[in-house]
């Protein structure tokens, strides 16, 4: 395959866990927000929404916000030819802008997942 074939080759979104049942239970708003960003992904380029997620190599974070709540997408673009989407949830906490620990331990275990599906364990 040439090199602008490749560059211009969407990448598959692979959902871990209950990532994606997880999204569509957010408002529909926040669905087409996440879900553009996610594109913006997979066309190999990162929406302004797009953050590091601070504690993690190549692991992103997508926020929005919608009537006073915020929701957020973790995927990663380091594993293999795909976007994994490691996790999606409401942040409930109303202090502070930190992630939960709850949160962090659940995207950790799915990172490991994802890492296993790209090698084919």
């Amino acid at each position: 395959m040439r090199e602008t074939e490749q560059e211009h080759r969407i990448q598959p979104i692979v959902w871990v866990g209950s990532s994606h049942e997880d999204l569509k239970e957010f408002p529909s708003d926040v669905q087409d927000e996440i879900g553009y960003a996610l594109y913006v992904a997979q066309i190999r380029d990162k929406h302004p929404k797009a953050k590091p997620l601070k504690g993690f190599s190549g692991v992103m974070e997508i926020r929005s916000d919608y009537a006073s709540d915020t929701y957020r997408a973790v995927y990663t673009t380091k594993i293999g030819d795909a976007i994994y989407v490691l996790h999606a949830f409401q942040k409930k906490s109303k202090r502070g802008i930190r992630t939960p620990k709850k949160e962090i331990d659940l995207i950790k275990r799915r990172l490991k997942i994802a890492q296993n599906l790209a090698k084919g364990s």
